[in-house]
């Protein structure tokens, strides 16, 4: 008897048919595969039945699992790659639909499932969907989740051995206000697109009319024993038995069972069952990742049905302001997932694209992924159970008004529920945040956040993951488990916040302003670097989206001849970015009392503005900046640590250094035996060394050994690499360090030089045919601000910044011939960035930069620091950093003038002509360009 509902009109249409996967025996339930060929028809004008759909045209069809994307439906993109808006926003969907798509396709259900239950399954659909068979609309149990699967029992519309028709509508439209601006990547464009279509599994399970509904599995390691608990769902009053069967889901072999006899009424029964496992079963970790499999059979009457669950030993806890994992100090090392896969603008369904994420997060050291305001598919949780990897989910928020829309509280209160029913079981879902930087009615974030903690204490929960609200975002809520922030009461926790206004020194962290912080605190969002784009990258966008942000890049430096630069420019600008990254995780890891970071990022971020902050690409590939094992160095299980005060030194002086070490492994380093060395980088002669004993127990291990060493006398400046290893392990690590001449080693200047300040003087030597170091007062000059930190985050979503990206220079030309350098910013660059003005060459015809500067990719400027060519009759050099004042105290500036001026003095300084070098004045400012000098600004 079909029910008496509204009927969705619709004459049958003919098309391929398709053979159905049908799988199932014994007690299991029995799935039907709807996978394969649809027809679908596109309704942004939401016609419906009303019009459209009484003649059902259905004009396309498509592959399901998949989008409207992937079939080349929708609106085509019709836009130029320029550096503009939207373009460079994020990459760019090649077709796209916005509205309500109908997909329909005929079902032949087999004879065997009579008097079975068909539940339709659809795993993963954005945002809404409604189902109809034959015409009959369905009543949904979920039709509105944006992260579980979407299901309808379709029992009452399907007669078995008959064929019918199966009509779903999706409406990808915003259902509700979970985002400012669509920036909540369980919905947007940024990341992932707003695709239409139906995702991952895409069947009808049919059960038996008796069955185990859900099942919860709550193990208690101390005590060997799980909770089991059953939602049955019943056809009539009746006695029934269930067993419980776990297992090694590596050996197979069975490792504690229990049976029961229950008594279940008619509808949904809950039960609880206890279940002993042996003395065998080991602890899941990141060093054990150990699967168990919870079997439990309903048996009632003639029908049996079996529903497994897999699980995992552990204990998450918070023990004052650490995290514990089974008894042990954890410390997360971890990286934001913001949906982000290129090819599909989809999230993988499947345990392949999965693993390629987990296992390269794991290949640089990393234990840990955060999901930016969004919780994954089953699939990322099943390979990280399998990996031993952490990870952290969030509601489908990032909102600035939560509690404004009571239908959006509604929703939120739903799809948590749903997300801890379906996902609860996995060990790996070890952190769970009500979601990112919320602000508006933080009591409600946090009563919810209360509910679910109360509801299921398998995990951590946070109210927000950071937050801006006033009055809140520096110290955890009542009832917070642990806390992510960017800052506290006492100062930053991160490094954006200090970089840029202290100098380098290293034996820094972050203690100070933990005072006060009761719970493990976890570091929010470090990095942030922005890295040139990989114009190589282009050709790796084969599906739906295509980088016109990349290729906007490409073509505005062709036509400014810099496209030579490119690679260049993404190879300095990601050194420094690497450099940036290792100094904010040394930091973290230094500081007791702090339990984890999470970058942002490891991988590119293509939204936002192409926010390009990873020294891997958005597909979780290499960029070529950095070896996987040399970030972990720095990032790994033991990390060797060393605090010394400041990144440059002069012969003769003593470096003195303490040496701790990060143990967050599975065990204690008894009797380790630690090396060390100081030797100069570029020949590899030793300066000193030493070796020693010592118990290195887990977590944070300070002042293991203390270093003393008097560098010797010299004449000429060395790069030196400080480099510490643990005998016999993988675990090493090094830093650069820079000595360089006293101050008393100054040396005699040719007489045909002149060095001044003022560029009339300058210009007027120069016509004489001396040769010139043009040293302007950097802070009377046009230009862009110096600044050693690059870009934060994106020049196009952050604009008002200085955004240049760091330097470029050869370091084997004669210029820096004495100046030790990589050919990118590194730490003795820091005090020349600082002050110093960005020179615009733009308009300079002619010359060369020796330094030049990496502007931000909206731009496309030639920057510089130190530019040289000839000028009428003479050589010019102009530097527009500070090497003039307080030389005695700033040895990285007293060297870079000593080697320009031994460069000038050699037969190697034959620089280009300029042919405009009255362009000079503009760089100067107001009364700077009216000076004649004075005794001090000639030799």
């Amino acid at each position: 008897m079909r029910p008496t509902l509204k009927k969705f009109c619709c004459v049958p249409v003919v098309f391929l048919w398709l053979t159905l996967a049908f799988t199932g025996c014994g007690g299991e339930s029995t799935r039907l595969s709807l996978a394969g060929e649809w027809q679908v028809a596109l309704d942004s004008l939401d016609q419906g039945d009303s019009l459209g759909w009484n003649n059902c045209s259905f004009p396309a069809e498509i592959w399901l699992p998949g989008t409207t994307d992937q079939a080349g439906l929708g609106e085509p993109c019709t836009l130029e790659p320029e550096l503009t808006k939207p373009q460079l926003l994020h990459l760019t969907r090649r077709h796209s639909y916005l509205g309500a798509a109908y997909y329909t396709r005929e079902v032949k259900i087999p004879v065997s499932v009579a008097n079975k239950q068909a539940i339709l399954n659809l795993e993963r659909v954005l945002w809404k969907s409604d189902v109809w068979v034959d015409g009959y609309k369905v009543d949904p149990e979920v039709d509105n989740s944006l992260t579980t699967p979407h299901r309808y029992d379709l029992t009452p519309y399907l007669t078995p051995g008959q064929t019918h028709r199966l009509t779903v509508r999706v409406d990808n439209r915003r259902q509700y206000d979970i985002s400012v601006r669509n920036l909540a990547h369980a919905y947007t464009d940024d990341t992932q697109i707003i695709w239409n279509g139906m995702l991952g599994d895409l069947s009808i399970e049919f059960l038996p009319m008796s069955h185990i509904r859900h099942m919860d599995v709550f193990p208690d390691p101390e005590t060997h024993r799980t909770v089991v608990r059953l939602e049955i769902q019943s056809d009539y009053t009746q006695h029934a038995r269930v067993e419980l069967r776990a297992c090694d889901t590596k050996r197979k072999s069975m490792v504690g069972d229990t049976l029961c006899d229950v008594s279940l009424v008619p509808g949904l029964n809950t039960v609880e069952l206890d279940c002993s496992l042996d003395e065998t079963v080991s602890e899941w970790s990141e060093f054990s990742p150990e699967l168990y499999r919870m079997e439990a059979r309903l048996v009632t009457g003639d029908e049996e049905h079996v529903a497994t669950a897999d699980f995992g030993l552990r204990t998450i806890v918070a023990e004052g302001n650490r995290l514990m994992i089974n008894g042990q100090p954890l410390f997360l090392r971890g990286t934001l997932e913001c949906c982000i896969f290129p090819l599909t603008g989809t999230p993988p369904l499947d345990r392949a694209g999965w693993r390629k994420v987990i296992a390269t997060a794991r290949e640089w050291g990393l234990n840990h992924l955060r999901f930016h305001s969004w919780c994954p598919p089953e699939a990322a949780f099943e390979v990280a159970d399998s990996a031993g990897f952490y990870l952290q989910v969030e509601l489908p928020l990032w909102a600035l008004n939560v509690g404004r829309d009571s239908a959006t509280v509604n929703f939120l209160n739903a799809e948590a529920d749903r997300i801890l029913r379906n996902y609860g079981n996995h060990p790996s879902f070890c952190l769970m945040s009500m979601g990112n930087e919320l602000q508006g009615d933080m009591q409600l974030l946090n009563n919810l956040m209360k509910r679910l903690k109360a509801a299921d204490n398998r995990r951590l929960y946070t109210t927000t993951t950071f937050t801006f609200e006033k009055g809140y975002g520096t110290a955890p809520m009542a009832g917070d488990d642990f806390f992510i922030t960017q800052w506290t009461r006492k100062g930053w926790v991160r490094g954006q916040g200090v970089f840029e206004e202290q100098p380098p020194q290293f034996d820094r962290d972050y203690r100070s302003a933990l005072e006060g912080v009761d719970v493990p605190l976890i570091t929010h969002e470090i990095g942030q670097y922005s890295v040139y784009p990989n114009l190589a990258e282009i050709e790796k966008y084969t599906g739906v989206l295509r980088p016109l942000n990349f290729e906007a890049v490409r073509e505005d430096l062709k036509r400014k001849g810099l496209l030579d630069k490119a690679a260049d420019y993404t190879r300095a600008s990601g050194q420094l970015a690497a450099l940036l990254y290792k100094e904010e995780i040394e930091r973290a890891l230094k500081t007791p009392g702090i339990s984890g970071f999470q970058l942002l990022d490891l991988h590119d971020f293509p939204g936002q503005g192409t926010a390009l902050v990873g020294l891997l690409d958005a597909f979780w590939e290499s960029k070529e900046i950095l070896k996987a094992e040399e970030f972990r160095e720095f990032c790994a299980p033991v990390v060797p640590l060393v605090r010394y005060p400041k990144a440059t030194y002069v012969w003769g002086e003593r470096f003195t250094a303490d040496l701790d070490v990060s143990n967050f492994s599975s065990e204690q380093l008894t009797d380790a035996t630690l090396c060390w060395s100081l030797r100069e980088s570029a020949t590899g002669r030793e300066v000193a060394s030493g070796g020693f004993e010592a118990d290195i127990g887990q977590g944070y291990n300070a002042d293991v050994q203390h270093l003393e060493v008097d560098l010797p006398a010299g004449e000429e400046a060395r790069k030196l690499t400080l480099a510490v290893s643990i005998e016999d392990t993988p675990y090493r690590n090094h830093w650069n360090l820079w000595v360089y001449p006293s101050a008393t080693a100054e040396e005699p200047v040719d007489g045909n030089i002149r060095i001044t300040e003022s560029v009339d003087r300058a210009l007027a030597e120069l016509e004489q045919g001396r040769d010139v170091l043009l040293l302007p007062d950097w802070r009377r000059m046009h230009g862009v601000s110096g600044k050693f930190v690059p870009v934060f985050w994106s020049p196009v979503h952050f604009p008002k910044q200085a955004g240049t990206m760091g330097l470029l220079c050869d370091p084997k030309h004669p210029a820096l011939a004495s100046f030790p350098n990589d050919g990118h910013t590194d730490w003795q660059w820091w005090d020349l960035c600082v002050n110093s003005r960005t020179m615009v060459v733009d308009s300079l015809r002619g010359g060369a930069p020796i330094v030049e500067v990496i502007d931000n990719f909206t731009n496309n400027r030639r920057l510089a620091m130190i530019c040289e060519g000839r000028v009428g009759k003479g050589r010019l050099i102009i530097a527009s950093c500070d090497l003039t004042h307080d030389l005695d105290h700033r040895p990285a500036a007293r060297q870079l003038r000593r080697s320009l001026l031994r460069y000038m003095q050699s037969d190697e300084f034959d620089p280009p002509r300029i042919e405009n070098p009255e362009l000079l004045r503009s760089f100067m400012g107001g009364k700077q360009d009216s000076r004649r000098g004075s005794a001090s600004d000639i030799y």
